[in-house]
């Protein structure tokens, strides 16, 4: 095919922003599009889906609908919509650049210090405290005991938690890249949640029970007068994936070396990774016929990444958790998310059978370790890549190795788990997660925008649809911020004063949004 330049001059007239050039380099070749190569390609959204399924799909979901009603679940599925266009934004500029996003909004006014501090207090802020380490040690207690473990057991629960902790930084430190060592573990974990899940809803749930849950999420715009606003909030944030963690995509993508992520390097494993410089700038290639022709490629293996694994597995994963939990759990009932997995084993065990009781418990400490796993390594792994990128003291530290920086953030943000883990419940601390998520999400759409238009040559940059769902999301999540705010100030209560009587009642008793199941 021939190489000869459509634009030679587009790189040229773009403006790096507020940190130095880019190289230049031809597009790495990918893989012959074929569903071998796509097996072999894709992985990222397996370790994006692993790290969302604990939260919006186990805890906000479950607990919503448990408590107000199966018609929020269109809420779900305006969410997740919007993260995958969000997600596929992200994606395009490190495909062009090999840069994480991160590094493309430390790119924007006012620079490198002010982004890069900022995001690195929103990323501690939304996980810094490891809430889903004390869940998954309630799920192995409960195993042990055989019934849900009470107050005279929290000892015990907290010196299993804190064994968790400690034994995720040990699984980071092994696998070549830590992308590929996420990557094997989130496929393991996948393929047993999902399996589990699968029978349990085809043979355990009644038929409709299962047609009303799959209504629920086209209920376009039903809202429970009496809806508990931190909860809704926490929901739509996490029904996908919620904000870091819709960033960090970004950066398994060039660990597994998607376009231009292949000549920018990833982080090594300490036992079992090879020493190789990665770059804190990244390359852009020529817009030539050749490139232009490989880009497209790559696009179809993201495309499978994104919208058929992550995105179907999010709305599956919400859909099963959501059907089982209301098809069982009394309605109205508050779910703390840590006795929601033992309650749905001790009744599937006790209605059909005694070891659904081990493999119900299973399932729900695999869903909560994969959250808890991928969170650990977005929260150390987003403050690394930033710092790397922001200060040239720091890539000269030591052995000026980016994996120096990520192991010794890790050994702090380990010891750190160790003390916060018990400053509330998993549903607690999930929902201060929920409030910072919407905040990143509202914040990065916007600027995810602006980088996209303005440093992407024109034959990359995103059509209109894709524009208008970056604003969509912006607006929507936007939305949810100010109703945070509102409710801080006191002006929720004040709107709701002027707001006509009949119209939260319209909602919630007409007969299409009844979602009650007799059980």
């Amino acid at each position: 095919m021939s190489s000869s330049p459509v634009d030679i001059d587009t790189h040229d007239r773009l403006k790096p922003g507020q940190l130095p050039d880019w190289g230049k380099a031809d597009l790495p070749a990918p893989l012959p599009y074929s569903f071998r190569n796509v097996m072999r390609t894709i992985g990222p959204g397996a370790i994006l889906l692993a790290a969302s399924i604990g939260g919006g799909e186990w805890l906000a979901g479950p607990a919503a609908t448990v408590k107000f009603g199966l018609g929020i679940l269109w809420i779900a599925t305006v969410s997740i919509f919007l993260q995958l266009l969000f997600n596929l934004e992200v994606i395009r500029y490190t495909l062009y650049t090999g840069e994480p996003i991160i590094t493309g909004i430390m790119r924007l006014k006012p620079g490198t210090r002010f982004w890069g501090g900022l995001y690195t207090f929103l990323t501690i802020a939304q996980l810094g405290a490891p809430a889903l380490a004390s869940a998954a040690a309630t799920v192995l207690m409960a195993g042990y005991l055989g019934a849900i473990p009470g107050v005279e057991q929290q000892l015990s629960k907290d010196i299993i938690a804190v064994l968790i902790i400690l034994g995720t930084a040990t699984l980071l430190m092994f696998g070549g890249t830590i992308e590929r060592m996420l990557e094997r573990i989130s496929w393991a974990m996948i393929a047993y949640i999902f399996s589990f899940l699968f029978v349990v809803n085809i043979f355990m749930i009644p038929f409709e029970n299962t047609k009303a849950t799959f209504r629920g999420f086209f209920q376009f715009g039903y809202i429970p007068d009496t809806m508990d606003l931190m909860l809704l909030v926490t929901f739509a944030a996490t029904a996908g994936s919620g904000g870091i963690g819709n960033l960090t995509i970004s950066n398994w993508i060039r660990d597994k070396g998607f376009g231009m992520g292949g000549t920018v390097g990833g982080i090594p494993s300490a036992f079992g990774g090879e020493h190789a410089m990665t770059s804190h700038i990244g390359n852009v290639f020529p817009i030539t016929e050749e490139n232009l022709s490989r880009w497209k490629i790559w696009w179809k293996y993201v495309v499978v990444d994104q919208v058929w694994l992550w995105g179907l597995g999010c709305f599956v994963g919400m859909f099963l958790n959501v059907n089982l939990a209301s098809a069982i759990m009394p309605e109205g009932s508050t779910m703390d998310g840590l006795g929601a997995g033992a309650y749905q084993a001790k009744f599937l065990a006790e209605k059909y059978w005694s070891g659904l009781w081990y493999l119900g418990l299973l399932n729900g400490f695999w869903i909560l370790f994969s959250t808890h796993l991928g969170n650990t390594d977005v929260l150390v792994r987003t403050m690394t890549d930033t710092l790397w990128v922001a200060s040239r003291r720091v890539r000269n530290w030591k052995t000026g190795r980016i994996q120096t920086i990520y192991y010794s953030l890790l050994g702090i943000c380990t010891v750190w788990g160790l003390f916060v883990f018990r400053l509330g419940t998993a549903m607690d601390l999930f929902q201060v997660l929920g409030v910072i998520a919407n905040f990143i999400l509202t914040l990065a759409a916007i600027q995810v925008y602006r980088i996209n238009t303005r440093l992407l040559p024109p034959e990359l940059r995103p059509n209109w649809f894709r524009r208008g769902g970056l604003i969509a999301c912006a607006a929507f999540y936007g939305l949810f911020c100010l109703a945070i705010v509102g409710n801080l100030t006191g002006v929720n209560d004040y709107v709701k004063h002027w707001l006509p009587s009949s119209t939260a009642q319209s909602l919630n008793t007409s007969p299409e949004n009844d979602t009650t199941i007799d059980k």
